[in-house]
């Protein structure tokens, strides 16, 4: 099987959104499970080294029809005003009224899907779960993370701390460097900044960190009903937080006990899996996931 491609034009928003769909050649009886790529930002559709161009043709060349657009103010998504103003792009925390035109244009656009899945990277697919978090979609039956992105100031400091100046400190290179007044100095001072920031984290109220973008993710993974897939980088300070914050955070520590999230990783791979091992992994990977029963059960 093959695949080919055509542009499309989401229309229902402030400004329409650029996408392509790339479709299996040729079209299979029944259709299987679909995606929509929602792309980590800012950047457009076809991702850093191409990543997205590559993964829609190799699954639509395994049968599965996959949609990536632009977020409106963002690639072929931009209008220009009266006053040569440009659309602005939206924070990846409200996205999801794009997320949700993007997700109805590939249901339009191929008739009766078995199912859609949100595929997503770094803020991508944090906006995926926000987006299910705001307005529940019984289309989505599926979800795929790579990289998630949680960052918050104190959970940064504290993965910084764990991942990075821990590390640091059993290197004898930094000693020897701090012991002639070089550049381990300044790192020291940064390691006691980070603690600082980490420990500042108890002093915010609760009500607070309920709002968190974080938590409200946490709280879309526990009410979702399909299956997802966590793909979590080896060489990605992004992966490291997020696996900090899960195992840290009373929200999504019940949410996984509830509903565990099947992970894998990715061996050697960076933050959009550059190489080209890794970048098969995560094909492969997602392939298997679209074949799951469960994706082909109820009619999207």
């Amino acid at each position: 099987m093959s695949w080919a491609e055509r542009a499309l034009v989401i229309a229902g928003g402030p400004v329409p959104l650029a996408a392509v769909l790339a479709l299996p050649q040729p079209a299979p009886a029944q259709p299987k499970a679909g995606v929509v790529v929602v792309v980590g930002g800012p950047q457009y559709r076809a991702g850093s080294h191409r990543q997205f161009v590559l993964l829609a043709r190799h699954l639509a060349a395994a049968g599965h029809p996959v949609l990536r657009f632009d977020y409106r103010g963002m690639g072929d998504s931009v209008a220009v005003d009266a006053q040569g103003g440009v659309t602005p792009l939206p924070h990846f925390e409200r996205a999801e009224e794009d997320v949700g035109l993007a997700t109805a244009a590939l249901r339009q656009a191929v008739p009766g899907l078995p199912g859609v899945v949100l595929w997503g990277l770094c803020d991508g697919a944090s906006a995926a779960l926000l987006y299910l978090q705001r307005q529940p979609d019984p289309a989505v039956r599926g979800l795929v993370l790579l990289n998630p992105w949680v960052r918050t100031e104190q959970g940064e400091a504290r993965a910084r701390v764990k991942h990075y100046y821990l590390q640091r400190l059993m290197d004898r290179g930094f000693w020897l460097k701090l012991a002639k007044g070089g550049v381990g100095l300044g790192a020291l001072g940064g390691l006691l900044g980070n603690l600082r920031k980490a420990r500042s984290a108890a002093g915010k109220g609760e009500a607070q960190a309920q709002q968190a973008y974080p938590r409200r993710m946490a709280q879309a993974w526990a009410a979702f009903t399909g299956p997802g897939l966590l793909l979590l980088s080896e060489h990605d300070f992004t992966a490291r937080e997020f696996e900090d914050f899960a195992a840290r955070d009373t929200l999504w520590a019940a949410a996984l006990a509830q509903r565990p999230l099947p992970r894998q990783a990715l061996a050697g791979a960076d933050h959009t899996c550059s190489q080209r091992g890794a970048e098969q992994q995560v094909h492969d990977l997602t392939l298997a996931f679209l074949g799951l029963p469960a994706l082909a059960e109820h009619a999207a």
